[in-house]
């Protein structure tokens, strides 16, 4: 391969790419929200390295190497059914020292996934060692997204991402989400919630949620008065809060964690992404100390285990993590900078008949697109607007991820912007213009068609 070649297509590599007929940008170097490819050509980056983890920005931290370097160089490896180390009694005490109050044990996994699939069994678990075995259901809202496994596609409602896995997937309950486009008030959702309750409320383990969504309805957050209405319900019923942090947790909304912005507090956090901040892949599970004792009371012993749980590489990347975080005062930075960041968008966003809502806390943002003709519909699908979004903001040099969850009938065409902690003023400017530029060209390529169509 021309080592200058700027994009790679699916017969010039081995790799088994996601996208069989999509150019991929071959990005070689990166520098705080920039990215570069083989021929040097400059990428704005406004979703922290495609996934929302590159929190600190692309281009090596110093600390965050060095620590990497230190432990390999000390211990690169043990399995955490046989042994301990520093790197990982360290990191736990770290989270728990940033962590909502009463929350008092870690268990430490790769990845997002990997951490929602251990809380499922934790909240199994929990209810097992209380003598509850009857509590097996999980609910949470259809628009969600809590992971690849078998497992974890089944705790989402969303038949796009379940096809073709259904036969091998544990079907769960699912309530529509309160967004503008079904229940503004919260009041619907509850309803379904109390229907579910009504049906198998001695059966429900938890109720899962993602406390400001990332990419399935990017920076949505359910209005107060669901929040308050779920807490009477957990009181009433006895099952278990879970809040998906995969995305959130440090520092992503402004606050180390989104449960520290909430009006109730989970039993169950679980985050990822931004604890390895695109160092080394490591997730962690939270539990406030009540589901912890219900193992230390019952059986005392919780045997989940993935191979690379914990390992000292990866929690010595984690902890030094946190480190720079605070040291730079970049989670502050973030609750600073994101209101400002929001109107800016919104100001810009303003004029555009596509646009519905552009909503969001900290730096993790959404754009949400609907048909021009009435400002409510959503868009049809075979428009593509957001691979439209994502191509012509590409063709900007910016980087954005955009989704069409249209066929699972609770949101349409979104736009995600979750851009690196130090990112500077002038970055953030140059997101919001070329975000602007980018979603008026696709408006005037819809509008066109639209027109054309009627005729």
């Amino acid at each position: 391969m021309d080592k200058n070649r700027s994009f790679v297509t699916a017969d010039e590599t081995s790799v088994f790419v996601r996208e069989i007929d999509k150019q991929y940008p071959l990005l070689v170097r990166g520098e705080g929200a920039w990215l570069y490819d083989a021929s040097g050509h400059a990428y704005l980056d406004a979703v922290s390295g495609g996934a929302m983890v590159t929190s600190l920005g692309h281009g090596a931290v110093p600390s965050i190497s060095e620590a990497i370097q230190k432990q390999t160089e000390q211990v690169s490896f043990i399995y955490n059914v046989h042994a301990t180390s520093p790197a990982q009694e360290q990191l736990a005490r770290d989270i728990v020292s940033i962590a909502p109050e009463g929350f008092t044990r870690v268990h430490f996994v790769s990845g997002g996934t990997e951490a929602n699939e251990l809380a499922l069994r934790m909240v199994r678990n929990y209810h097992v060692e209380r003598g509850e075995a009857g509590r097996h259901v999980m609910v949470s809202p259809a628009q969600s997204y809590h992971g690849a496994s078998i497992a974890t596609f089944g705790l989402t409602g969303r038949n796009g991402l379940q096809s073709p896995y259904q036969p091998y997937i544990q079907q769960q309950e699912h309530i529509s989400p309160a967004t503008w486009l079904f229940d503004p008030s919260g009041e619907t959702a509850l309803k379904e919630l109390d229907e579910i309750l009504e049906r198998v409320g001695g059966q429900v383990a938890a109720f899962l949620i993602e406390p400001v969504s990332a990419a399935s309805l990017p920076g949505y957050s359910p209005p107060e008065s669901f929040w308050r209405g779920l807490e009477e319900r957990r009181q009433k019923h006895g099952f278990l809060v879970w809040f998906d942090e995969v995305v959130t947790g440090m520092g992503r909304t402004g606050t180390w964690f989104a449960a520290d912005q909430m009006p109730i507090m989970p039993d169950i956090i679980t985050t990822s992404k931004g604890l390895g901040a695109g160092y080394f892949p490591v997730g962690a599970m939270l539990v406030q100390e009540h589901v912890y004792q219900a193992v230390a009371d019952g059986s005392r012993s919780f045997e989940p285990g993935h191979t690379w749980d914990g390992a000292p590489v990866s929690c010595a990347a984690g902890s030094a993590v946190i480190n720079h975080l605070r040291k730079e005062r970049l989670v502050e930075s973030v609750g600073e900078r994101g209101p400002r960041l929001l109107e800016d968008i919104r100001s810009a966003l303003a004029g555009s008949e596509i646009v519905r809502e552009v909503r969001g806390r900290g730096f993790l943002l959404g754009v949400s697109y609907v048909d021009p003709a009435d400002g409510t519909s959503l868009l049809d699908p075979s428009l593509g607007v957001s691979r439209r979004i994502d191509e012509t903001a590409l063709k900007n040099s910016l980087l954005v991820y955009s989704t069409q969850p249209t066929r699972d009938g609770y949101a349409g065409d979104q736009t995600l912007l979750a851009p690196t902690f130090v990112a500077t003023d002038s970055d953030l400017d140059q997101i919001v213009e070329r975000l602007a530029t980018t979603v008026a060209e696709v408006e005037r390529q819809v509008k066109n068609e639209l027109t054309h169509a009627k005729r």
